[in-house]
C-alpha cells in the first residue's frame, strides 16, 4: 500500500514532525491523504497540532501498524478514518510530565514545592481531561469511561481498540510487520513509565557488518521528510559526497554511477561487487578482533609465569633486607629494559 505520509518515532521528533505534517496536506489540498503511524508517543503539543490538522484537511485516513502508544493515538484523533493492522498495538494513558527534584529545603522552601506540585498537578488533570473528550468523541462513549481507561493504562490489541472504538477497521495487509518487542525497546519503554505489553520479550539482534553498511546507507539517502512527494535540496550534495567512497569500494569511475532526480541506481552486478567487498572488510575486521584476543590471551598467560616463577639466582641480586644490589641504578634500569625487551619479542 502507497502512503503520502509515514510517521514514526518520537512524536515530535524529525520524522513525527507538525510542520513536516502541514508540508505535506498542503501539497494534496482537496485530495485524500494515507498516513502510516507507527510510535510509541512523545510530545502531547505536537500531536495536538497534527490532530488539529487532520481535522482541517478533512480526507485523512490513519493507519497503525507496530506499537503505537500516547501522543502517536492522540495524533490520529483528527483523521476521518483510522484503520489497524490486526497484529498491532495500542495504549492510552494518563498524561505525565518530568519531574525531579534534589535539594535541601526549608519549611518556605518546600511550601513553595508543594504549591508547584499542586498546579502541575491541576494542569495534568485538565489535559487528561482534553484528551478523554477526545477521545470519546471518537469512540462515542462518556468521556468517565475514557478517563478510567486511561488510568488502567494498560495495552490494547488491535480487536480491542475496535471494540472500544479508537479506529474503525482491523486490516491485514501483508507488507505490515508483526510488532516485535526487543529487549532494547523493553528498556526504553520502562525507561520513559510506559508498560510493557504481554508479549515475549526477544533479543535485540546484532546485525552484520553488511547490514549495518546498508542501515547506514539508507539513513544517509533517506530523506528528512518522508513522503513520497517531498524533496531536499541538500540530497543531492549528500548524495555526491559518498559517491567517491561507493567508487572505491566498487572499483569504478564515479562517472559510471546512475544518478537521476536524486536517486542513485546500481545494478545487480555493482550490488554483489558491493556486498562482496564489504563482507571482505567485516571478514578483515573479525581476524584482526581475534589476533587481538589471542595477544590478550597470550600476554595474560605470561604474566601470570612471570609472577609464578621464582627470582633468578645471581650473586649481583642480593634479596636481603639492608643490603644493596650492588649495581648502579644505570646497569638495573639496563637489565629492567632487556627483560622488557624480551618479554615483547616473545609475543605472537
Amino acid at each position: 500500500m502507497k502512503y503520502d505520509l509515514y510517521l514514526r518515532g518520537y512524536v515530535g521528533g524529525a520524522d513525527f514532525d507538525a510542520d513536516l505534517v502541514s508540508r505535506v496536506l498542503a501539497k494534496h489540498k482537496d485530495q485524500p491523504v494515507t498516513v502510516l503511524i507507527d510510535s510509541l508517543g512523545g510530545s502531547l503539543a505536537t500531536a495536538l497540532s497534527i490532530a488539529a490538522a487532520f481535522r482541517e484537511h478533512g480526507d485523512v485516513t490513519a493507519h497503525f501498524v507496530g506499537m503505537n502508544a500516547s501522543a502517536a493515538t492522540i495524533a490520529s484523533m483528527g483523521a476521518k478514518t483510522i484503520t489497524i493492522d490486526e497484529c498491532a498495538m495500542y495504549l492510552v494513558h494518563k498524561c505525565s510530565a518530568e519531574f525531579f527534584q534534589w535539594a535541601s529545603l526549608n519549611a518556605d522552601q518546600l511550601q513553595e514545592q508543594i504549591d508547584q506540585l499542586a498546579q502541575m498537578k491541576s494542569d495534568l488533570e485538565k489535559m487528561d481531561l482534553n484528551v478523554a473528550q477526545m477521545y470519546a468523541r471518537k469512540c462515542k462513549k462518556p468521556v468517565a469511561d475514557l478517563l478510567a481507561l486511561m488510568k488502567t493504562g494498560g495495552w490494547l490489541t488491535a480487536a480491542e481498540a475496535h471494540q472500544w472504538g479508537f479506529v474503525d477497521s482491523l486490516t491485514d495487509n501483508h507488507e505490515d510487520a508483526v510488532p516485535v518487542l526487543t529487549e532494547d525497546l523493553a528498556a526504553s519503554m520502562q525507561a520513559n513509565g510506559l508498560p510493557l505489553p504481554d508479549m515475549e520479550i526477544e533479543a535485540t539482534p546484532t546485525p552484520s557488518g553488511f547490514n549495518r553498511l546498508v542501515e547506514m546507507l539508507s539513513s544517509f539517502f533517506q530523506r528528512k521528510d518522508t513522503t513520497a512527494e517531498a524533496t531536499n535540496p541538500k540530497t543531492s550534495n549528500d548524495m555526491n559526497k559518498l559517491l567517491p567512497l561507493l567508487a572505491v569500494a566498487l572499483a569504478m569511475q564515479q562517472q559510471e554511477f546512475t544518478l537521476t532526480d536524486e536517486k542513485l541506481s546500481l545494478t545487480a552486478e555493482q550490488a554483489d561487487k558491493l556486498e562482496a567487498h564489504l563482507k571482505t572488510l567485516t571478514d578483515q575486521i573479525a581476524a584482526q578482533t581475534k589476533t587481538i584476543a589471542d595477544k590478550d590471551s597470550r600476554i595474560a598467560d605470561l604474566e601470570k609465569q612471570l609472577a609464578e616463577k621464582p627470582a633468578d639466582e645471581t650473586a649481583q641480586v642480593i634479596n636481603q633486607p639492608g643490603k644493596t644490589t650492588g649495581m648502579t641504578a644505570e646497569e638495573e634500569f639496563a637489565i629492567t629494559s632487556q627483560k622488557a625487551q624480551e618479554l615483547f619479542d616473545s609475543l605472537p
